[in-house]
């Protein structure tokens, strides 16, 4: 056996095979990886042609041809691997893993002197995934749209796919959000107490996805259950873990993988957040937002116009809009559905709707608006065709994103006000398209200078976050390889938006729920949040990126409370963002009394750095743990407690620090102050801030 430590890893492999045999966490004792005789290395898929795809490469059966250890590495090397179906073929194979502070990182190089394309790599892969002894659940943490996505792992183990797709219960979620890199860079593997992190180590847009295999099933299909004993009718119950890179690597080139951490990490998923993001700040800084963000402000979501033709408000009365912002403090609006047919119609094109008015009007009524103090926002899309239009039919098909068969992929769209349509009858589908075309790219560009000229004080791309079902895009014609990630240009589009001619320095450039790296480029993240267990680890990592989040109820008190406690601006949208601020006078009110609560102690709840629960307590008078709280941390090391009742009966809570003093208190609602942090009421849906 080779051994390899990090500071929180001590590693096994086999000398022959290079097989992982076996995985301890130094901090805790916690064996992650038990049976030696589960241990794999890698794999491959190495389709021959259509009619024989299924073409793996075990790594575990290839012998190695060399290995090397030195200090803080292990560097195993395999040439010539034998094929399940196609043989031996010249393909090269090289793993480094190397201890790298707390985490072990693995590095895998493949040449491909095969006359096949090797589509797929797992590496690392561990073939014995092992909960804690003393865990109550193991469960994965991934990121999600506005919450992570936690996905059973034992006692139970969540399938994403049908019987009919694999042999065995597996976990690769389906939809493209949430299916690997870039908008899941890191990926948790916990109990309630200690975890294993496994993140990607490089800003590479390399299409990362993560699996997690049940072997040899269920014990008990009803429920899903992992079986109770080491083996079930002769065969050893195990779960497989591996990121598998989608490569797509043609005959006669070479790949240096996405590299990829492992690191074990004690406590919880904040903890394990931080494997990643420590390394990540060094290569991937949070934009700066302009300087009329940095205030604490709310904004109004207003929709204008949908496929199904409501022409709500034509562009001259905007600017009563505007006033009544003016009048209840709210510093921007966001504009949907003022482009031609509406939203999620006639996409990519920008042009105004003309039955909402002229071009000019739009330009004049942001211009009044402007000058009322208020910022106005044009809600865009350039990620998506219209497969309804003439122009995609005759023309951007082109520029689709295709399959390996040549056809483009679909989106389903989105549903809007008529039987009809929510009823999936007359959708207006949409088409993925490919931002690795450069043709593509210059057509987003002049959409957007139409935009410009229209002299917004920004804009809101909708779903820049994903690219619907396209993971790759198969069409060379673009002017990029075969298999190429559609994400992998997602920040160059915004960079070639800002290198746009007559871009103001001011103007925002915002998205909707902005996977990590994409903090880069835009300066604001907007995202529905909504429900008691939203667990806020995009703030987490990015304490000061701006998010936003939508507030809809007409006493929407809770989500407000939300807004206080995870630092999220306030996107107030009466009748789904269909109605005006006067339309729910009760949630603007708290809103209001809310913002300036947080403006009054801006040094803490918007200067500060965002922790969440981490370094202090929240109890309630039995003594159980309070979890909805956050703590802030002022430039100073002072903290502040935001705590939240998000229930219909009062609860009484103590809160302290780990270091410091809490003294004072006070609610949302009621400017007194209250001395102690003892025995502090918190009275139904409503929130207090302790000093």
């Amino acid at each position: 056996m080779i051994t390899l430590e990090s500071e929180s890893l001590r590693l096994e492999f086999s000398s022959e095979n290079g097989a992982l045999t076996k995985m301890i966490s130094r901090d805790t004792g916690w064996i992650v990886h038990r049976r030696p005789e589960l241990g794999l290395s890698w794999r491959l898929l190495v389709p021959v042609n259509d009619e024989l795809r299924n073409n793996p490469v075990y790594g575990e059966k290839q012998p190695v041809s060399s290995f090397e250890t030195g200090e803080g590495f292990v560097r195993f090397l395999w040439n010539d691997v034998l094929s399940e179906r196609a043989g031996r073929l010249p393909i090269r194979i090289v793993t480094e893993i190397r201890a790298e502070g707390r985490a072990a990182v693995w590095r895998t190089r493949v040449e491909n002197q095969s006359p096949y394309t090797v589509e797929s790599v797992y590496s690392p892969y561990i073939g014995d995934l092992s909960h804690p002894e003393d865990a109550r659940w193991f469960r994965t943490f991934l990121p999600g749209y506005s919450s992570p996505q936690e996905w059973d792992l034992w006692p139970r183990f969540e399938t994403h796919e049908g019987d009919h797709s694999t042999d065995f219960p597996t976990q690769f979620n389906s939809d493209a959000m949430g299916a690997g890199n870039p908008f899941s860079p890191w990926f948790l593997m916990r109990d309630e107490k200690q975890g294993l992190s496994a993140s990607v180590r490089s800003a590479g847009n390399e299409f990362v996805a993560w699996h997690c295999e049940l072997r040899p099933g269920y014990g008990e299909a009803m429920d899903a259950r992992v079986p109770e004993t080491d083996e079930i009718a002769g065969k050893p119950v195990h779960i497989r873990f591996a990121p598998v890179h989608m490569c797509c690597l043609a005959p006669g080139n070479a790949v240096d993988l996405t590299p990829v951490a492992l690191e074990a990490f004690t406590g919880g998923w904040q903890k394990g957040v931080d494997c990643y993001g420590r390394r990540r700040a060094a290569f991937s800084p949070t934009a700066e937002a302009p300087r009329w963000m940095k205030e604490p402000h709310a904004w109004l979501q207003l929709h204008v116009n949908s496929p199904e033709d409501e022409l709500r408000m034509r562009f001259t009365e905007l600017p009563r809009v505007a006033e009544e912002c003016v009048k209840y403090g709210v510093r921007a609006i966001q504009l949907v559905g003022w482009n031609d047919g509406g939203q999620d119609q006639g996409n990519p094109s920008h042009d105004p709707d003309p039955r909402l008015g002229t071009r000019e009007e739009l330009r004049e009524a942001i211009r009044e608006i402007r000058a009322m103090g208020i910022k106005l926002i044009l809600f865009v899309k350039f990620t998506w065709a219209d497969r309804g239009t003439e122009r995609f039919r005759k023309d951007l098909v082109r520029l689709a994103v295709k399959d390996p068969y040549g056809d483009y992929y679909m989106h389903g769209g989105y549903e809007y006000q008529t039987p009809a349509q929510l009823l999936g009858i007359n959708t207006k589908r949409l088409i993925p398209m490919c931002f690795g075309s450069e043709e593509y790219l210059d057509l987003c560009c002049r959409e957007f200078q139409k935009v410009l000229e229209l002299e917004p004080d920004g804009i809101l791309f909708d779903e820049c976050c994903h690219h619907g079902p396209a993971l790759l895009c198969f069409d060379p014609s673009h002017g990029h390889r075969i298999g190429w990630p559609v994400y992998a240009n997602d920040l160059e589009l915004v960079r070639r938006f800002r290198a746009v001619p007559g871009l103001p320095g001011d103007f925002l450039i915002a998205g909707e729920a902005l996977y990590d790296r994409e903090f880069e480029g835009y300066q604001l993240s907007y995202f529905r949040s909504r429900g008691r267990g939203h667990i806020p680890f995009a703030r987490y990592l990015r304490p000061r990126g701006e998010i936003m989040t939508a507030v809809s109820g007409f006493c929407d008190r809770n989500m407000i409370n939300q807004c206080l406690m995870d630092r999220y601006i306030i996107s107030y949208e009466p009748y789904n963002f269909k109605g005006w601020l006067h339309d729910f006078p009760d949630t603007v009110a708290y809103g209001r009394k809310m913002d300036a609560l947080r403006t009054a102690c801006r040094d803490y709840l918007w200067d500060g750095t965002y922790r969440d629960t981490l370094g202090a307590s929240v109890v309630t008078e039995d003594g159980t743990s309070w979890s909805s709280y956050a703590r802030f941390e002022r430039e100073d090391g002072r903290s502040a407690l935001v705590a939240v009742n998000y229930g219909d009966e009062p609860v009484t809570v103590t809160a302290s620090l780990e270091s410091g003093t809490l003294s004072r208190w006070r609610t949302v609602d009621d400017e007194t102050w209250h001395e102690g942090a003892g025995k502090i009421p918190i009275p139904p849906r409503s929130a207090v801030l302790i000093l």
